[in-house]
């Protein structure tokens, strides 16, 4: 179960975060869910399951990142051709696959992601593949972040990548959808340039708050809309906790995991009260889950946590279009106020 005590340290609703485009309440709440992590060993059909249960919840979108299968093959490559296998046997949930972006050929992954996009009718997006950050050291809590010039060639790769899609060789949906984790401070520069959704971990709303107003700035200073930009906490959640809710009053709490990640441990009562606190406060635009164990807590996420999201009304029961940019609402025109700062993604 969650750690629960009787003094609330989010910050209060009636304080908003600072943000170059102020979270509106009551505007869609985007739910997503990872259903990878290991190897490839499952093969297509494990990995077709879990995408089909997501579908089922109306989640907007599954993300697939993968560890190497064995010493030869990265895993990475295997998430998009997983997915591309996943396709057929899904009707609208996005698919987003893990993709290695620096030193790999822009042409390359721009076309293997819009082959991705062309046999899901619209559902791809992908997520530029970073070398992970040094091991956190024994005794301290934080990850290091990754040296500036990790950053650098991400933001290079990224903006060869998308920019081939503007150049005209497309996909059904116009370009794939775009997400990167944008916690690190030196990733959010990168994420307001290229990036449709930016994922961040933090154990507090407040946190996540000031990194989406954050982002919102930098996009705003390059040109961008800032709405256009989606902020989602991701953390890793273990449902194997009770289904009763925490008691009136109690904080319902997340913990920092020793990997650097943000960890909910509980109920699925638990994480959608979590939930609609965060929505409340219009800290982020939606969440992005992990499973800790796929099988029991994607179930458990879908069929207890969103669905009790749906009764309340704060999380919609069906997908609003074919596409991905569809459910995220990306395929609307940009804010004309925006125009006048330069191209927009």
């Amino acid at each position: 179960m969650p750690a629960h005590s009787s003094a609330h340290s989010y910050p209060s609703a009636a304080v908003p975060f600072p943000s170059a485009a102020p979270h509106r309440l009551g505007r869609t709440l985007h739910l997503a869910a990872a259903i990878g992590g290991g190897p490839a060993e499952h093969g297509t059909a494990y990995f077709r399951d879990l995408a089909r249960l997501a579908e089922g919840g109306g989640l907007d979108f599954v993300t697939l990142e993968l560890g190497a299968a064995d010493g030869d093959r990265p895993g990475a490559l295997d998430a998009l051709a997983l997915l591309a296998g996943v396709a057929p046997a899904t009707g609208r949930i996005g698919l987003v696959p893990a993709v290695p972006a620096a030193g790999a050929d822009p042409f390359d992954v721009a076309m293997a992601v819009a082959t991705l996009d062309w046999v899901s009718r619209g559902r791809a997006g992908w997520a530029p593949g970073i070398p992970g950050p040094p091991p956190v050291q024994r005794g301290r809590g934080r990850r290091p972040e990754r040296p500036a010039a990790v950053w650098q060639a991400a933001d290079a790769a990224a903006g060869a990548v998308t920019g081939m899609w503007r150049a005209g060789r497309r996909a059904p949906s116009g370009a794939p959808v775009t997400a990167l984790d944008a916690t690190e401070s030196a990733a959010r520069a990168v994420a307001a340039r290229h990036a449709d959704i930016a994922f961040v971990r933090a154990v507090r709303a407040g946190a996540a708050g000031r990194i989406r107003a954050d982002l919102h700035r930098l996009a705003a200073e390059a040109g961008r809309d800032p709405d256009r930009l989606l902020v989602l906490a991701e953390l890793s959640v273990d449902l194997g906790g009770g289904e009763v809710g925490a008691e009136p009053g109690a904080e319902i709490a997340l913990l920092a995991d020793p990997s650097g990640g943000v960890l909910f441990r509980g109920g699925p009562v638990d994480l959608a009260e979590l939930i609609a606190d965060w929505q409340r406060q219009g800290a982020v635009d939606g969440f992005h889950v992990r499973p800790v164990q796929p099988g029991r807590d994607l179930e458990r996420f879908v069929n207890g946590t969103a669905a009790l999201l749906q009764h309340r009304g704060l999380f919609r029961s069906f997908h609003p279009g074919a596409t991905l940019r569809e459910h995220l609402g990306l395929h609307r025109p940009a804010r004309t106020s925006a125009l006048s700062h330069g191209a927009l993604s």
